[in-house]
């Protein structure tokens, strides 16, 4: 068997609010490997939020380990996180969250700075992603000339282009009409047809059903964990 992608063990995530301490998570075990395509559910308060945050190595838990492809995330500090979440995670939110002023092909270029590639190398692998997603007519507009799903596509791209090991999504149709959302989710079934590991932050049973995997978090904990 190979190594799980993703290992989380006795997850815990404490909130310290003045005097008052706020338990969110409350020990969760989850292996998620390379290649599943995961829903994460729940209630509002449910801790999916912070649990993503804790996937994505936006937060770090109070207590517990999490081994992310072969490294141990949970001890890391700020820059090695930083540089986990530039190499290794993909996001894409709900707000797209687009430099405005900038084209879809800079926009998309955008992690590759971070990651040190040339001029030439970003725009070509930002061109590849963008054709991918097809928006190969609309690399040099900015997002304000672009509808949301042509937006959220531009994130998707952005996600993509440091080939990342996960991809991280968080109620990626959030802002989207119902026609648009079908789209967006069959382009991330294509996104996973091609190898990638996504995982899907949602409170829409119709979103989930396109994952192959559902888990179900309440009041801190796994309450289901189900695979199609």
């Amino acid at each position: 068997m190979a190594n799980p992608l993703i290992k989380i063990r006795q997850i815990v995530r404490n909130f310290e609010l003045g005097h008052e301490t706020v338990y969110v998570l409350k020990g969760i075990d989850l292996e998620i490997n390379k290649g599943e395509y995961v829903a994460l559910m729940g209630p509002s308060g449910s801790g999916k939020s912070t649990l993503m945050n804790i996937l994505g190595c936006l937060d770090t838990p109070t207590s517990g380990s999490y081994i992310l492809n072969n490294k141990d995330v949970s001890q890391m500090h700020d820059d090695e996180l930083a540089d986990i979440r530039n190499k290794e995670i993909g996001f894409v939110f709900q707000t797209f969250n687009l430099l405005p002023r900038t084209t879809a092909l800079n926009n998309v270029a955008l992690p590759m700075i971070y990651a040190g590639y040339s001029k030439t190398e970003r725009s070509e692998r930002a061109a590849q992603v963008l054709t991918q997603v097809n928006l190969a007519d609309r690399m040099d507009h900015q997002p304000n000339q672009l509808s949301g799903g042509q937006r959220q596509r531009v994130a998707i791209a952005r996600a993509l282009v440091n080939k990342p090991s996960i991809i991280l999504a968080d109620e990626p149709t959030g802002n989207l009409d119902s026609k648009t959302s079908v789209e967006i989710m069959k382009l991330f079934g294509e996104i996973h047809a091609q190898g990638n590991t996504v995982i899907l932050v949602t409170h829409e049973e119709e979103i989930a059903a396109y994952a192959n995997r559902v888990i179900r978090l309440r009041d801190g904990m796994i309450e289901s964990d189900t695979t199609k």
